[in-house]
C-alpha cells in the first residue's frame, strides 16, 4: 500500500477517534466488571451448558484441562533472552495463564489458580519485560492482564498489588512512552502494529478502573493506531507477510477487538472492514492438500495449517460457517487452545463448498488453484506477486509452490535465522540478500545471467481466470536486464504449467529454477524425473528446444541453515536477444497415464 494511503488512513483513524473521545469516556464509565476480557461469567455459563450436547466443544475443554494439568509441574519462568528477544518467555507465560485460568474458571480446582498466580508473581518480579523488543512487552502485558482479570478472586492483596504494579511499570508505562515517542510500530502496517497495540489495549482494559488516566491514554493511542494495520487486509483478506504471519497478526487483531467488545461493549468500528471480514479465506486457501502453507515471507518451510482460535472469532463476527468448519477440520488432528473455548463456534451441519481458484489482490497478490478439496492427492498450485520490500519479503516475485500426489514438489525453504548479521538490511546492496534462503537463487523463479531480482522490484497481476485456472504476472521491474518480463502459471488438469516470457535488447542467459527435496534423475526428451515418498513427477521442458536441465545442490555453509538434501532443478537457456519464452510442465505421474503437453501459446493469448 502506498505510504500516502497509509498516512491518510492513520489520520482518518485518529480523526475518527477524536470524534469519539466522549464515546470512549462514556464507555469507560460503564466498564464491565471482572472478568471483563473475552469470556464473561455469563458466556462461560453458556459454554458449560452448550458442551453437554456438543462433543466438539467437550473435546476442546478436555484438551485445555489436560494442558493445565501439564502446567502444574513446570519449572518457574526465568528471564532469559534468546538473542535480543524475551518473546519465548512472554508466549509461554500467556500459554500457561490461558490454560490454567480457564481450567480454574471451568472446574473451580484451586490448584490451577494457585499455579497461575505463581507464574504471574514470577514475571511481575522481572526488572522489565524487554522494552527494546516491544513485542515482548506487549505479549507479556497481555498474559499478565488476562491473569489479573480472570483470576482476581484468587489474588490476595499482596498479589493484586504486585501484579497490577508490574502491569503498570513494565507494560503500560513503557507503552505510553512509546506512543509519546511516536514508536515506529504504531505507524506500521504489519504484525507489530496489531501485537503491540492489542497487548497494551488488553492491559489497559484490565486495570482501567484502577488506573483510569493511564488506561485512557493507552486506549486512545491503540484504537487510533490499529486502522493502519487493518487496512492491510484490504480488499479481500490477503496478508502481505504471508500465511504464517497472518496468524500472528490476526490472532492479535482478534484479541484487541474482542477485548474492546467484551470490556466496553463496542469496538469503535474496527471490525467493520471488508478485508478483515474476508481474512479467514487466506489461510484456508493458501494451505495445500499436504497441509503445508504457501510459505512465503519468512515463514518456515514446514509452516502448515495449525490450530488458530481466531478462525472461530472471525466465524462469529462474520456469521460465516465455512471459517468455523475449516477450524474444526484442523482440530481433528491438533490440540485445541483455551481461546477455542472462549470463541467457540459449533461445526456446520454440512460440508461447505469452497472455490478451487482464488486471487487475493492485496499488497502481495497471491493466486491459488487446486484440482479438488478434501483429497490429499489433489494438485495445488500457488504463485505470488507483490513487492520485494514488503515486511519479511524475499527476492521471490513470481515464485510458486506445487503439491501433487500428497507431496510438495516445488517448495520454498522459508526463513533463515533472524539473528544473522544484517538479516534486516533489505535495501539494494543490503546483507539480507547475501543469505541464500532470502535471495532469488533459492526460490522457484527465473534468474537472468545468474543475478537476483531487483530488491525494489514489484509484480502486479495482469490477468486472472478462475475458469481457466491461470494467472499472468508482470515482473518487469524485477528484471532490469529485460524490457519486458512476464510469468504465467496455470493448473492444467492436475499438472502445473509455468511459462516465462522476456524481451531482451542484448544477449542474456536465462536460468529457470525450482527448489525441491525430491530425488532428481535427468533423462532424455528434455525431461527430468522427480521421486519423493514413492511418488513420481515429470518436469517437461516444452520450450525452447535448446534448453537443458541440470541439478545443483542447495546446501549452504553455517551459520546459514544448511538445507541438507535440498536440490535445485534448473533449466538453462543459452544467451540470446529478443523474445525468450520458457515453458515447463510439471506432470504428476499417475497410473492412468501422463497429462499430454498443451500447446505453447504466448502469454498475451492467456
Amino acid at each position: 500500500m502506498p505510504l500516502r494511503a497509509v498516512a491518510t488512513l492513520c489520520l482518518f483513524g485518529l480523526a475518527s477517534l477524536a470524534a469519539q473521545d466522549s464515546e470512549l469516556d462514556r464507555r469507560l464509565r460503564d466498564l464491565a466488571p471482572h472478568p471483563r476480557l473475552f469470556l464473561s461469567d455469563e458466556v462461560l455459563a453458556q459454554r458449560r451448558q452448550q458442551q453437554r450436547d456438543d462433543a466438539a466443544l467437550r473435546r476442546c475443554v478436555d484438551t485445555v484441562l489436560q494442558q493445565a494439568e501439564g502446567c502444574l509441574a513446570l519449572d518457574d519462568l526465568r528471564y532469559e533472552k534468546r538473542g535480543p528477544r524475551l518473546l519465548h518467555v512472554s508466549r509461554e507465560c500467556l500459554r500457561r495463564v490461558q490454560a490454567l485460568a480457564l481450567a480454574w474458571r471451568w472446574t473451580g480446582d484451586e490448584r490451577f489458580a494457585a499455579r497461575a498466580v505463581r507464574d504471574l508473581r514470577t514475571v511481575a518480579a522481572f526488572a522489565d519485560w524487554n522494552p527494546s523488543h516491544f513485542l515482548d512487552v506487549a505479549e507479556m502485558t497481555h498474559a499478565v492482564a488476562l491473569g489479573y482479570d480472570w483470576l482476581l478472586p484468587q489474588l490476595g492483596d499482596d498479589d493484586r498489588a504486585a501484579v497490577r504494579g508490574a502491569l503498570v511499570r513494565n507494560g503500560l508505562a513503557p507503552g505510553r512512552e512509546a506512543y509519546a515517542a511516536k514508536a515506529w510500530w504504531a505507524r506500521s502496517a504489519f504484525n507489530w502494529n496489531q501485537v503491540c497495540n492489542a497487548g497494551l489495549l488488553i492491559g489497559a482494559l484490565a486495570v482501567a478502573d484502577e488506573e483510569p488516566a493511564l488506561a485512557r491514554v493507552v486506549l486512545e493511542h491503540a484504537i487510533g493506531s490499529l486502522p493502519t494495520a487493518l487496512a492491510s487486509y484490504e480488499p479481500d483478506g490477503g496478508w502481505m507477510e504471508g500465511p504464517g504471519y497472518w496468524d500472528y497478526a490476526t490472532r492479535y487483531t482478534a484479541y484487541g477487538i474482542d477485548a474492546l467488545r467484551s470490556a466496553l461493549g463496542t469496538d469503535f468500528g474496527l471490525a467493520t472492514r471488508d478485508g478483515l471480514r474476508r481474512a479467514a479465506w487466506f489461510p484456508i486457501c493458501t494451505a495445500g492438500p499436504t497441509g503445508l502453507f504457501f510459505n512465503f515471507a519468512d515463514a518456515g518451510e514446514t509452516s502448515r495449517r495449525g490450530p488458530s482460535p481466531c478462525m472461530f472469532w472471525l466465524a462469529g463476527i462474520c456469521d460465516e460457517p465455512a471459517f468455523a468448519a475449516a477450524e474444526h477440520t484442523v482440530l481433528r488432528d491438533h490440540a485445541a487452545q483455551a481461546m477455542h473455548v472462549a470463541w467457540y463456534v459449533p461445526p456446520a451441519a454440512d460440508d461447505l463448498p469452497i472455490e478451487r481458484a482464488r486471487l487475493f489482490r492485496g499488497g502481495v497478490p497471491v493466486a491459488v488453484f487446486r484440482s479438488a478439496w478434501g483429497e490429499r492427492d489433489a494438485s495445488f498450485l500457488a504463485v505470488k506477486g507483490g513487492y520485494n520490500q514488503v515486511n519479511h519479503g524475499h527476492l521471490d516475485l513470481g515464485s510458486f509452490v506445487f503439491d501433487a500426489l500428497g507431496e510438495r514438489w516445488a517448495l520454498d525453504l522459508g526463513s533463515d535465522d533472524y539473528n544473522l548479521p544484517g538479516y534486516w538490511e533489505g535495501k539494494r546492496g543490503g546483507r539480507r540478500w547475501s543469505y541464500y534462503r532470502l535471495a532469488s537463487r533459492s526460490h522457484d523463479v527465473v534468474c537472468v545471467d545468474g543475478a537476483d531480482q531487483d530488491p525494489l522490484g514489484k509484480a502486479e497481476v495482469l490477468r486472472f481466470s478462475a475458469e481457466q485456472a491461470s494467472v499472468v504476472l508482470d515482473l518487469g521491474s524485477a528484471y532490469p536486464a529485460a524490457t519486458r518480463a512476464q510469468r504465467g502459471v496455470a493448473l492444467v488438469d492436475r499438472a502445473a504449467l509455468v511459462q516465462d516470457e522476456f524481451e531482451f535488447a542484448g544477449e542474456h542467459e536465462v536460468f529457470w529454477g525450482m527448489t525441491t527435496r525430491a530425488d532428481v534423475e535427468l533423462g532424455e526428451r528434455r525431461e527430468a524425473l522427480l521421486t519423493s515418498g514413492g511418488r513420481q513427477l515429470v518436469a517437461r521442458a516444452l520450450t525452447p528446444a535448446d534448453a537443458t536441465w541440470r541439478v545443483a545442490s542447495a546446501e549452504q555453509a553455517a551459520p546459514q541453515r544448511r538445507n541438507v538434501g535440498v536440490r535445485r532443478l534448473e533449466l538453462r537457456v543459452p544467451p540470446r536477444a529478443g523474445t525468450v519464452r520458457v515453458a515447463v510442465l510439471l506432470v504428476p505421474r499417475a497410473t492412468d497415464g501422463d497429462t499430454p503437453s498443451p500447446p505453447v501459446r504466448a502469454l498475451a493469448e492467456w
